[in-house]
């Protein structure tokens, strides 16, 4: 008597598979490629023209790839485009500081050797994996691309979703699925409250090229304002994500390029030699911002859609390809068992899956950047204190790392390195 009615949860004769994502960033593609794995059809609506999301110019922007997500885009037949162009992170240096000072002597050292299974991640240009999803989709017959169309209106019937296109167009299928970021339209229309707050941080992106070899070294110095951090790319490169109060980053961002590198310089100190500006120079202001579902009727969001993070630890683009590796997991087990994959009981299993880590994370980035982010006498003693402590606690030291590559707690099989 307690079991559900069989129609909230059992698909009938129509194959209802068909389902349709919002964004065209890196999550929603990463996606369409794991359903598709997963034998469903998929469709997806990206804002972007396609020549714009084709440009292969280096712009400066990069990502941190833990070793757990290079198994999912290996699996999702991504990784093998793109690994000669990838930057293996052998070692992460993280140390408490002042700009112009130089690093606190105490400070924790994260090894290769830390790890059994290889680097703890890699370091991929943004142009590089743009134009390796874009190629695997475009071999999938499963996956349809529509660019250059926003998404203006959604509606859920008895048996669909459908949206509807700025040209007018309408799409239906069983499920609809969110990527299209924190100002996520798709969760906005569904009703989706989201819960968060401003740092009062601003982010400022950009790569240097140096003189000296980075050696495959990370660096993630705290000072003050905010965490900066020192990320190798290809060859006498890096990119760097730098934190400051919005109002002097609005200030620095606004300087002319020579001006700018003598801003970043005393912060950046010397070990690598000479910098030089590289690419492009960016700046996005740091907020947290949690959706208060991670699915309702027919829909799911992933990504930035469903969590919005604090850069600190490099976590945000693994996070989303961790929703992605449970979704396409709950969805296509669900439908091996004949089950509606848009029934409310299925897409629970993915929330309970996802929004503890993610929330958990999200907590963890806010306090460490709260504990790192001033200047008083005694948090640091006692934050130099915590790292010069874990870092002579080799399990405790490896416990971490571990997390770091994304290699802990309950994965998903595209995470294991596994198919669907």
């Amino acid at each position: 008597m307690d079991n559900c009615p069989a129609g909230r949860i059992l698909r009938g004769m129509t194959d209802m598979r068909e389902i349709l994502i919002v964004g065209g960033g890196l999550n929603g593609p990463s996606l369409a490629l794991a359903l598709a794995q997963g034998g469903h059809s998929v469709t997806l609506i990206d804002a972007l023209p396609a020549p714009l999301r084709e440009e292969a110019g280096f712009d400066g922007r990069s990502y941190a790839l833990a070793l757990a997500s290079t198994r999912l885009l290996q699996q999702i037949g991504v990784w093998s485009r793109i690994a000669d162009r990838a930057q293996p992170m052998n070692e992460i240096k993280v140390s408490d500081g002042t700009a112009g000072r130089g690093p606190s002597p105490l400070f924790l050292h994260f090894e290769e050797s830390d790890l059994d299974e290889g680097p703890m991640g890699y370091m991929v240009e943004d142009r590089y994996l743009r134009r390796a999803l874009l190629e695997a989709m475009a071999v999938e017959p499963r996956i349809t691309q529509i660019s250059g169309q926003r998404v203006v209106a959604q509606s859920v019937g008895a048996d669909a979703v459908t949206v509807t296109l700025e040209d007018g167009a309408q799409l239906s299928g069983a499920l609809l699925v969110g990527a299209d970021g924190r100002q996520s339209g798709t969760g906005e229309r569904a009703g989706i409250k989201r819960t968060g707050w401003d740092y009062g941080q601003t982010a400022l992106v950009c790569a240097i090229s140096h003189d000296l070899p980075h050696d495959g070294i990370a660096h993630q110095f705290f000072m003050p304002p905010g965490p900066l951090a020192i990320l190798p790319l290809p060859g006498n490169r890096s990119s760097i994500v730098w934190s400051e109060p919005h109002a002097e980053a609005a200030r620095i961002q606004a300087l002319g390029d020579e001006d700018y590198l003598t801003v970043l310089r005393p912060r950046f100190g010397s070990f690598l030699g000479e910098i030089a500006l590289e690419g492009k120079r960016f700046s996005y202001p740091l907020k947290l911002s949690l959706a208060n579902a991670y699915y309702t009727e027919r829909l799911a969001l992933v990504g930035d859609a469903a969590h919005g993070l604090h850069p600190i630890a490099g976590q945000g683009l693994n996070a989303g390809l961790r929703d992605i590796a449970s979704l396409a997991e709950v969805l296509t087990d669900a439908a091996r068992r004949g089950e509606d994959i848009s029934s409310p009981l299925v897409l629970a299993r993915y929330q309970q899956w996802r929004r503890f880590d993610t929330t958990s994370l999200a907590l963890a980035t806010d306090v460490f950047n709260k504990l790192f982010s001033n200047d008083n006498p005694i948090l640091r003693a006692t934050r130099d204190l915590g790292l010069g402590l874990t870092n002579a606690l080799p399990g405790l030291r490896r416990g971490f790392v571990r997390e770091a590559a994304g290699l802990s707690g309950d994965l998903p099989k595209l995470l294991r390195g596994r198919p669907l």
